[in-house]
């Protein structure tokens, strides 16, 4: 269902309410409101899974969910040998039905999660060397592998890449953006769509993920313009709890008091939040899930230097506010240039940004151009010229002590920012220690950006790999399970995407993959346990 009109927080609970009694099989009397005093004992509609985050990550676990499933094509034969052999061995099932540590075993790819490198395997077969082969797997629709689910977004389906530059080419081929089950090229034929590079602008990438969802008959699982505020776990005494056989062999766990106090239980998860409506009213809601995903990406908060004055107004960080400043004029006839802050590509599509707008640039950044670890390193010149163009500048346009400013565009490597001064001054730091003044029209800070995990306990720092440390996508990713992407610090809990260190859309999916199977496994054993009579548990079945 959309929402088109002002909704009253009754409609749109009562909205997930028959939704999920109709799929859950099962009459739903009421959804718990957002001021209600909620016990954990009660008898409430309980979510198999909620997926926070509704960009490819979330997409592809729901396409998964919703019980498609990937097959070894017939005529299919995988270029790496040893890897047929094992797909073939099992090819009446499933991929998401097999071993995919076994699967794994050995591949090596460009991430560092094996079930991510296996299935980017499966749908672009030896694409690091250049090769285009077609996938070796097709997709069938299973509909009682079905497990419902709910996915919550701020935006419409495609989560960031609605709200990214729309002038600069994607770094990936739109091959390489696609999802299961529908080509990139397929989609932009049918929309009569002139694609003349193999990379693309993000606008197309944001158009396809939307209809990638409606294509694929997702939509009655999407929220979208949700905003989550909380999600955390209930308790309960162990005392209190009935027929919690399935429960303790599933999807829970205990906890000893230090003070000897009876012992609890971690039971579902509680989801609150709130929809924004069309007026701008917001609908407060409460579910509950058994297991929640976090597909939330990085996009959330950009990284900052944490100097003096950066946040004054004319300190930016982010490329939409500077091409809005661009679009209104506010740059024309500044003889100042802009400091553009960063070696990564955005930073350096800030520089083509303002190069092809006649604005000078000052460019600071703290590695050596010589770094082996700068991203243009790892870029083919053919395929990426104009990356290239930037780095050559970089390396060639560089300040030194006893030079001026170049015209267009001068490089600081190895240079810090101290300070942001209230005139428009920048104070900088050279390697060696030489501190230098120089004034701008505007600074654009891009350094990355860091997920805002806010709705978890302590933000979510007790499930990185660094413990009480800030999520990040490189420095501190999500610990999680390997092959099932399951929090190792925090039972029900799965991560995929750029928390989990994958921040190509290519290696994503493998995380989905994961997930799925790991979710049908403990569906599967708990409709034997119903079945047995040894239990019912808290969720749905």
């Amino acid at each position: 269902r959309s929402y088109s009109g002002p909704e009253t927080e009754g409609q749109l609970l009562n909205s997930f309410v028959q939704y999920f009694g109709d799929n859950l099989g099962r009459k739903v009397e009421r959804m718990p409101l957002i001021e209600e005093t909620v016990l954990p004992g009660d008898s409430l509609l309980t979510l198999p899974v909620v997926i926070i985050g509704n960009g490819p990550s979330g997409i592809c676990l729901s396409y998964l969910l919703s019980g498609y499933r990937p097959y070894l094509s017939p005529e299919a034969i995988h270029p790496n040998p040893i890897l047929h052999t094992k797909l073939e061995e099992a090819r009446h099932l499933s991929i998401v039905d097999q071993d995919l540590e076994y699967l794994s075993e050995g591949l090596e790819g460009r991430s560092s999660n094996p079930v991510a490198v296996l299935f980017d395997t499966l749908l672009h077969p030896d694409a690091d060397f250049g090769y285009d082969y077609p996938p070796v797997l097709y997709w069938k629709l299973e509909q009682h592998n079905y497990i419902p689910h709910i996915v919550l977004g701020k935006g419409p389906p495609g989560g960031a890449w609605h709200s990214m530059e729309g002038s600069m080419l994607t770094i990936s081929f739109g091959d390489w953006m696609e999802l299961p089950g529908l080509t990139f090229k397929e989609w932009a034929a049918s929309k009569r769509r002139n694609i003349k590079s193999d990379r693309v602008m993000p606008e197309e990438i944001a158009c396809y993920y939307k209809h990638y969802v409606k294509v694929m008959g997702l939509q009655k699982n999407f929220r979208d313009n949700v905003y989550i505020t909380s999600v955390s776990r209930l308790y309960r005494g162990k005392d209190d709890e009935d027929r919690s056989q399935l429960n303790e062999n599933i999807s829970t766990q205990h906890l000893e008091m230090e003070d000897g106090q009876k012992s609890l239980t971690k039971r579902n998860w509680e989801v609150r939040g709130y929809q924004r409506a069309t007026d701008g009213s917001h609908v407060p809601f409460c579910l509950f899930a058994e297991n929640v995903a976090l597909a939330t990406g990085t996009f959330d908060s950009p990284g900052r230097l944490q100097v003096e004055g950066e946040d004054f107004p004319f300190v930016l960080h982010s490329m939409s506010d500077f091409g809005a400043a661009i679009s209104k004029g506010k740059l024309r006839g500044k003889a100042d240039p802009v400091l553009i802050v960063g070696a990564g590509l955005t930073a350096a599509d800030a520089v083509l940004c303002a190069y092809n707008n006649n604005i000078p640039v000052i460019h600071v950044f703290r590695r050596r151009v010589t770094d082996t670890s700068l991203i243009f390193k790892q870029l083919p010149k053919k395929l990426y010229p104009e990356y290239h163009k930037v780095y050559h500048m970089m390396c060639t346009q560089s300040h030194t002590v006893d030079s001026n400013l170049h015209s267009a565009y001068t490089s600081f490597p190895e240079h810090n920012v101290l300070s942001f001064k209230p005139e428009m001054k920048c104070v900088l730091q050279s390697a060696s220690g030489l501190k230098k003044i120089l004034k701008f029209s505007v600074a654009l800070v891009l350094i990355g950006s860091h997920p805002n995990l806010f709705f978890l306990k302590d933000q979510g720092h007790s499930i990185g790999h660094h413990s009480n440390q800030p999520i990040t996508c490189k420095g501190n990713p999500i610990e999680i399970d390997p092959y099932t992407y399951e929090c190792t610090k925090e039972a029900n809990l799965f991560a995929l995407g750029p928390l989990v260190g994958d921040n190509f859309v290519r290696f994503l999916k493998g995380g989905a993959l994961g997930i799925a199977r790991c979710l049908a496994i403990r569906q599967k054993k708990k409709h034997e346990l119903i079945e047995s009579g040894d239990g019912g548990g808290d969720g749905v079945p």
